[in-house]
């Protein structure tokens, strides 16, 4: 699904040949669950997104050095640093690269792994534990509310947030590709999250 805000993507290959470019890796880590919120909304699926030290949602990750690393070792490295677990990355992984829209000569590689609710129960636990970057650089790892509550609580207030570069399009893309949310459930969030912007900004249209 095409949308608003998503960067010019290119192949991984053409990402690595091209000079002068920085490069930065980010990934979505999320898995099924079993939970439900008040004892009958199910949550489903658990997808980690952070606070950043700016006060932007983003995903974990950062900048790389495909020529002093693979990608996929330097992301590892950065979410080692950012959730205080040594996440193995591959190539399988890989999603994307795009130009970033948002800042010149800069290539961004999304990843997502599916991992289980234990897991990721651990990256949450040694995230404020262990994470050196924590309370610095990552202000606190947040989940995703997949769910739909009254007045656009859930998805659709989360998507109203300000999000860095285009992690807000990675994620919509992401959630589609692994089928968490239907086409038409991400179209409903969307759009109550725009109504929402553009109440609180007082534009009426």
């Amino acid at each position: 699904m095409a949308r608003p805000g998503m960067a010019e993507q290119i192949t991984r290959e053409d990402a690595l040949t091209r000079e002068g470019y920085r490069h930065a890796g980010h990934i979505m880590l999320y898995g099924d669950s079993s939970a439900k919120l008040f004892g009958k909304i199910p949550i489903k699926h658990i997808v980690l997104m952070q606070m950043r030290f700016d006060g932007l949602l983003g995903f974990p990750g950062g900048l790389v050095n495909p020529s002093k690393e693979t990608l996929e070792a330097g992301l590892s490295r950065e979410l080692h640093e950012e959730v205080g677990v040594a996440v193995p990355v591959g190539v399988d992984n890989h999603v994307s690269s795009c130009l970033s829209p948002s800042s010149p000569r800069l290539i961004t590689h999304f990843y997502i792994k599916k991992m289980t609710e234990s897991e990721l129960k651990e990256i949450e636990r040694a995230a404020v534990t262990a994470a050196t970057d924590h309370g610095l650089e990552v202000l606190g790892m947040v989940r995703v509310p997949l769910y739909f509550l009254k007045n656009g609580g859930g998805l659709p207030y989360f998507l109203s947030h300000s999000f860095i570069s285009n992690s807000r399009a990675q994620l919509l893309s992401a959630l589609q590709h692994c089928r968490l949310l239907s086409q038409g459930e991400l179209e409903k969030a969307v759009r109550q999250a725009e109504q929402m912007r553009r109440t609180n900004s007082g534009d009426p249209h």
